[in-house]
């Protein structure tokens, strides 16, 4: 897909303010979204979203709807959507480098961080690396180090957090139809709305054969994940966090389980650990509906809000 072509389904949901194109980083282009204010005016806020570990920019689209009069600036991630041929080394300093320079690239000299998942671990370290870049962050179930099970080795730290969704990186599909029956499956897409098709959709590219296969590339997923856990660059931007943060976690997991990435141990570890942030308990929702699903992104924008208005 061009920067000029969209499908079908990814046109239902993206609506008229939005404009993809490719920026310029290291090793080729960048993917990036850009949802414009209503209004056209130049000086409007900005925030950046930046998506998760399997993600993309796709995942942003009812939180762009529900903010008509900011620009939203949502690139995917190295080795991820549209951006999955740009090359290694990922990990967090990475991306925070390639979102800054998507910033530069369009002239926003400031911007709320609103990060999703490991997309807010890659916020905290922009904030660290590019402070001028960030007024404040709004960490969306993620950004607090990970405290992976008892006994689960590095390598298997992937598989352990992720489950199904690292598992799927490594399989092969004939067609849209059977990708799609996959997610449809998952316990957390129990609710199937128009953005979930789109996401699904987008998130399918040509492999060898004929087939198809899921666009993060693996690789970029089991050098970014290590990091969550005790990376330098995440732990040194915690612990040098000057901007104004909160913290969103929902109650459910990436299998719509429970307990949840952050179950009430991990909070209360991280909360005395960075009373500076603010944490809040987003309602019935799981790891991917908190931004996917009209009640999680309800519960998100008054936070972006508040942010906005510092």
């Amino acid at each position: 897909m061009t920067a000029t072509e969209l499908s079908a389904s990814l046109a239902t949901v993206v609506g008229e303010r939005y404009r993809p194109l490719d920026v310029p980083v290291r090793g080729g282009t960048m993917r990036v979204a850009v949802w414009e204010p209503r209004s056209g005016d130049p000086q409007a806020p900005t925030i950046v979203a930046v998506h998760g570990i399997t993600s993309s920019h796709v995942a942003w689209a009812l939180v762009a709807q529900a903010l008509p009069d900011v620009r939203i600036v949502a690139p995917d991630l190295r080795g991820r959507g549209g951006s999955r041929d740009l090359p290694a080394p990922y990990g967090m300093p990475s991306h925070a480098d390639d979102v800054a320079t998507v910033l530069d690239f369009l002239d926003v000299e400031q911007a709320v961080a609103v990060g999703h998942s490991m997309g807010a671990f890659v916020s905290l370290v922009l904030a660290h690396r590019h402070p001028e870049k960030v007024s404040s962050l709004v960490l969306v179930d993620g950004g607090m180090p990970l405290l992976p099970p008892p006994g689960v080795a590095p390598e298997d730290l992937a598989s352990a957090v992720l489950g199904p969704a690292a598992e799927r990186l490594e399989m092969t599909f004939p067609d849209l139809a059977a990708y799609e029956e996959i997610w449809r499956n998952h316990p957390a897409f129990s609710e199937w709305v128009d953005l979930t098709t789109a996401y699904v959709d987008y998130d399918l590219v040509p492999a060898e054969g004929g087939a198809f296969r899921p666009a993060t590339r693996v690789e970029a997923l089991h050098e970014d994940i290590r990091e969550l856990v005790d990376g330098d660059s995440l732990l040194t931007a915690l612990s040098n966090l000057r901007h104004p943060t909160s913290w969103l976690v929902a109650p459910r997991g990436l299998m719509d389980e429970v307990p949840p990435l952050y179950p009430d141990s991990a909070r209360e570890h991280w909360v005395a650990a960075h009373p500076e942030v603010r944490m809040v308990a987003v309602e019935d929702v799981n790891h991917y509906t908190i931004v996917m699903l009209q009640r999680g992104v309800d519960q998100v924008i008054p936070l972006v809000r508040e942010a906005l208005a510092r």
